[in-house]
């Protein structure tokens, strides 16, 4: 293992300690396993961006200038909904 160190707010500290005694294990054990969950889940950026790109083409509005005009038909949209 490799040892480093770390800077934890006071309620940060309090809560690892109680939680650690609860579950039987050391602040250390709760900070990797914490380290673990961080270090597996993709990155949510690049996840977003994945799922952007491939929904792209993906719908139609039949309309052919929606990249020149995308303001006016948002502000139209926001307007309407914000009208209901």
């Amino acid at each position: 293992m490799v040892r480093k160190m770390i800077q934890i707010s006071e309620v940060q500290a309090r809560q690892l300690e109680m939680r650690a005694r609860l579950e039987g294990v050391s602040m250390s054990e709760l900070i990797r396993r914490g380290l673990d969950i961080v270090l597996e889940t993709p990155n949510r950026n690049q996840e977003v961006r994945r799922r952007a790109a491939k929904a792209v083409g993906l719908f139609s509005s039949g309309d052919r200038d929606v990249s020149v005009r995308h303001d006016e038909y948002l502000a139209e949209a926001y307007s309407h909904e914000h009208n209901r």
